[in-house]
């Protein structure tokens, strides 16, 4: 359980530096307008926002009615109605993000890359879906075809969060690795799904090295040892494709529109990252130089 007091001191440390900035550069239309200042600050919206992410909720009405509104009263003096924080959430989308930036980890000379789906509805109501229907696409991934967006991460091997970038469900998983390994550098582990000699060759040139399993009909290669064994251990970044999804929540279909879709993501991301224990691999430094994964 993310700690209140913890992580609304480090995002009210954000905002502070943040609010003042992102406010200046604003556009208006040149006409004077009555801002009515909201009784919940910019810090105390994120905060509740991403708190729901490390409950045990499953909807965020229920969260905030049943949870927030009786139990964190103290916490939270000026609580407004649920309608009233559901607008509020939908103003702290760029904040969230510029926060999420925040919260990466320290890029190494190991890591993971994969990607999940994050499906908008059942496959049987894709033709009534409307609420995402101008970016969401149908796509397939090994366990079958699903309607809605890719998400696609790079992990350390501490299971901290390094790059993230979201497509449409049709955009091949390759597609976007040149953009997300940028000021990366070392190795980078996936599946067979990232085989391509020319992002091979690609990421090379940024400093990257691609490591992938072969397919059946292709020629086998010497590789290390030790790469082979990090090979195996990429299931590391699946066990935080299932937390993001079954602790996070980062993926439901009940959105009623598309900030809000956004700010569930960006929040489920930003819990994750505050996770006191993630998955992680122990790889220790020998006194000979080489290195062993426990």
């Amino acid at each position: 359980m993310v700690s209140i007091l913890r992580l609304f001191c480090d995002v009210d440390d954000f905002c502070k530096e943040f609010e003042p900035r992102w406010k200046q550069r604003l556009l208006n239309d040149g006409k004077r307008k009555r801002i009515k200042k909201s009784k919940l600050s910019l810090s105390e919206v994120m905060t509740i926002a991403i708190l729901f992410h490390s409950s045990q909720y499953r909807t965020f009405k229920h969260y905030y009615i049943s949870h927030v509104m009786i139990n964190l009263r103290r916490a939270f003096p000026e609580l407004v109605s649920y309608n009233r924080f559901v607008e509020l959430m939908a103003s702290a989308l760029s904040p969230l993000c510029c926060y999420l930036q925040t919260r990466k980890g320290n890029v190494t000379d190991i890591s993971f890359v994969d990607s999940t789906p994050i499906a908008v509805c059942h496959n049987r109501r894709i033709h009534s879906h409307k609420v995402l229907k101008e970016l969401s696409q149908r796509g397939k991934t090994s366990m079958g075809w699903f309607y809605g967006f890719k998400l696609h991460i790079i992990i350390n091997e501490h299971g901290d969060l390094l790059a993230f970038k979201v497509t449409p469900g049709n955009i091949d998983d390759r597609t976007p690795v040149p953009d997300m390994v940028k000021n990366m550098s070392g190795k980078l582990f996936g599946d067979k799904g990232y085989i391509s000699q020319k992002l091979f060759e690609k990421l090379m040139k940024q400093g990257v090295q691609l490591i992938t399993k072969m397919k059946k009909n292709m020629k086998n290669k010497l590789m290390p040892l030790f790469d082979a064994i990090l090979l195996r251990k990429r299931a590391l970044i699946e066990t935080v494709n299932d937390q993001l999804k079954n602790i996070s929540q980062i993926e439901h279909t009940r959105h009623r529109s598309i900030v809000n879709f956004v700010v569930n993501l960006i929040a489920g991301l930003i819990a994750y990252t505050w996770q006191p224990k993630k998955p992680s691999l122990d790889i220790k430094n020998q006194t000979n130089g080489s290195l062993v994964i426990v």
